[in-house]
């Protein structure tokens, strides 16, 4: 086989990770070959420009089921009625935009016309901020109530594909580690995930019934697991066990194996942890785990949450501290 180029030379020149490559070809969009002397995927001609496809559709925010469908036929029926779709989706944030605009300026014009003399100072203009706050969301508002209702629709239409954030606290637990791994290395068959999960008697759950966590390094992992009090080296070999330290997170949920969520994610914490006395701890990984692990099937109680939400929940975890004080 001549002309293949590999996994990591696509990644590295295209700025992209090997898991999303690897996403991309779960879902149908790419397809790679491989070589009896070499264990790692490759892409020929046809897929790296499938691929710039791909990244092209995906800048213009389209979505990896859009895309499906897209190359799923042959016509240009389709892409013209996603790209249709996408200009009027434009087209009505525009409008949401610019009626927020005209909401924000109504009032600036009411502020302005309110007399600020004779002893307001800053309590007491922080009072007054205050009470108005609370006052939002009711009827009895001094404004233009329609405003305020209009101005919560307005900013949930504009937030509505963003996730909350939670801070939440990993307590320190003994765990086994598998060590920094290749992910083609963690999750082909019989790789090190199988291994992990031949332990599973002497594992723990440390928070959300969970008792993994998988820890990103670049274009590797470590998969570590949390084990029971008294667990030896010898129960988890040919694996180590260690002290994971725990600590400060930022989590957010994600959509399991979505990449577009899973970018979406990563974007909202870093826009988020901007405005708050944290910043991201570059001496610790983000990481990520499955919430409710046995819902899959070991335990049928568990199964109604992925059927509600029709996607299998992924918990995102950035590392963070609070920042130094001056």
């Amino acid at each position: 086989m001549t002309n293949l180029i590999k996994i990591k030379d696509v990644s590295s020149t295209y700025d992209i990770t090997a898991r999303t490559l690897r996403y991309y070809e779960d879902m149908g969009l790419l397809s790679s070959t491989r070589s009896d002397d070499y264990a790692y995927r490759m892409y020929d001609e046809n897929a790296v420009r499938r691929l710039e496809q791909v990244l092209i559709l995906r800048k213009l925010n389209i979505s990896i089921r859009d895309i499906q469908r897209i190359f799923s036929t042959s016509g240009s029926e389709v892409v013209l009625e996603v790209l249709g779709k996408k200009v009027q989706s434009i087209d009505d944030d525009l409008a949401l935009l610019h009626e927020l605009k005209e909401i924000v300026l109504d009032f600036i014009r009411e502020i302005e016309q309110v007399n600020f003399r004779n002893n307001y100072d800053i309590k007491q203009l922080y009072s007054k901020a205050k009470e108005i706050e609370t006052r939002l969301v009711s009827i009895d508002y001094i404004g233009k109530p329609s405003n305020i209702a209009r101005l919560i629709e307005v900013t949930e239409k504009l937030d509505k594909k963003v996730p909350d954030i939670m801070v939440v606290r990993i307590p320190g637990f003994r765990a086994v580690t598998v060590g920094e791994q290749s992910w083609e290395d963690m999750f082909r068959s019989g790789g090190f995930m199988y291994q992990l999960w031949q332990h599973v008697h002497l594992y723990k759950s440390v928070i959300f019934d969970c008792f993994d966590f998988l820890l990103t390094k670049g274009d590797q992992a470590e998969w570590i697991c949390a084990v029971k009090d008294g667990v030896t080296d010898s129960d988890v070999s040919p694996f180590r066990l260690f002290d994971f330290p725990g600590g400060l997170y930022a989590m957010a949920v994600s959509i399991d194996e979505d990449m577009e969520s899973i970018d979406k994610v990563a974007d909202k914490v870093g826009r988020w942890v901007e405005g708050t006395n944290f910043e991201l701890d570059a001496g610790r990984d983000v990481m990520f785990n499955m919430p409710y692990l046995y819902e899959d099937g070991r335990d049928p109680a568990y199964r109604d949450i992925e059927e509600g939400l029709g996607y299998k929940q992924m918990q995102r975890y950035f590392p963070i501290k609070l920042k130094d004080r001056i």
